[in-house]
């Protein structure tokens, strides 16, 4: 890819592909959760009404990011190629020290003890 040197331990097309695919199943089904308890996804509305603790919820309390994650990851397993991998590292730190955050303080706020019950039985990421 691109000229780019390729790590050979790390490269396998098969892999990236089951990574990239298994990537969507997590936010996707996030995605239905939120449409069927009618609250938002973004984590900043001020139309969030529900804390949403079923389905992914129950094994991560950020499914989408993990899912982001995994995409990345599978990209740079497909191409093989050591720039890739450091998206994956890179979404992972955005979203970890950057996003969750912000996004875990504002649910504490609207939640409450409710929220703080779910953080203490469910980890950030797996």
């Amino acid at each position: 890819m691109a000229g780019w040197p390729i790590v050979p331990w790390a490269h396998s097309l098969s892999v990236g592909i089951a990574l990239f695919a298994i990537s969507f199943i997590a936010p996707v089904w996030a995605l239905i959760l939120f449409r069927r308890a009618g609250t938002q996804i973004n984590p900043t509305s001020a139309t969030n009404n529900k804390l949403v603790t079923d389905g992914p919820f129950r094994f991560t309390r950020n499914p989408m990011y993990l899912g982001l994650v995994l995409l990345s990851l599978g990209v740079a397993v497909a191409t093989g190629a050591i720039l890739m991998f450091v998206a994956p590292v890179l979404v992972f730190a955005i979203a970890n020290w950057v996003h969750i955050p912000f996004e875990e303080a504002k649910m504490r706020r609207q939640f409450g003890p409710a929220f703080d019950a779910y953080a203490r039985n469910v980890r950030r990421w797996l």
